[in-house]
């Protein structure tokens, strides 16, 4: 089941092809596990011009269980944590769906950085700066985007490619 689920998400995410995000197995022919995905930092954000590479791995049970996501480059966000794990609560067992779909998650994962919160953080000290020092949280935020996503940058394209 879960083999004929993801096959129909690749599809879909084929022919949709949102200029947001997109995603692929690693190796199509063996293993339609093990996804990479891009997701392009949101307009008006300070990930605006980043390009964010995710490692997606579905579970044999899916999608009865939610994926592993996890960005494969350094982000500067409350809600992501320095091993790239995110806060999104549909990605937990308790809240997931069947229903969801790998689209879906990515448009989540682009609302988090669209609109990062200091509401239940994983990293404290970045929510606290973010509640009481939004500018400078803005500034940093656009920083590490710099070094870590943008399109230029060596860091970024090795991430995507070694993992």
């Amino acid at each position: 089941m879960a083999t004929k689920r993801l096959l129909k998400e690749l599809r879909d995410i084929q022919e949709r092809q949102s200029p947001y995000f997109s995603a692929t197995p690693v190796c199509p022919d063996t293993d339609l596990f093990v996804w990479r995905a891009l997701i392009h930092g949101p307009e008006g954000s300070p990930y605006e011009g980043g390009l964010f590479p995710l490692s997606i791995r579905f579970p044999s049970n899916y999608p009865f269980r939610p994926p592993k996501v996890a960005f494969l480059v350094n982000i500067y966000h409350p809600g992501i944590d320095n091993y790239g794990r995110n806060c999104l609560d549909i990605l937990d067992h308790i809240f997931w769906s069947p229903a969801m779909t790998t689209a879906r998650v990515l448009e989540s994962l682009m609302m988090l950085l669209a609109q990062p919160v200091p509401d239940d953080p994983l990293m404290v000290e970045i929510a606290k700066e973010l509640a009481n020092h939004p500018e400078r949280f803005d500034r940093t935020a656009r920083k590490w985007t710099l070094m870590f996503a943008s399109p230029q940058s060596e860091l970024s394209r090795m991430e995507f490619l070694t993992h």
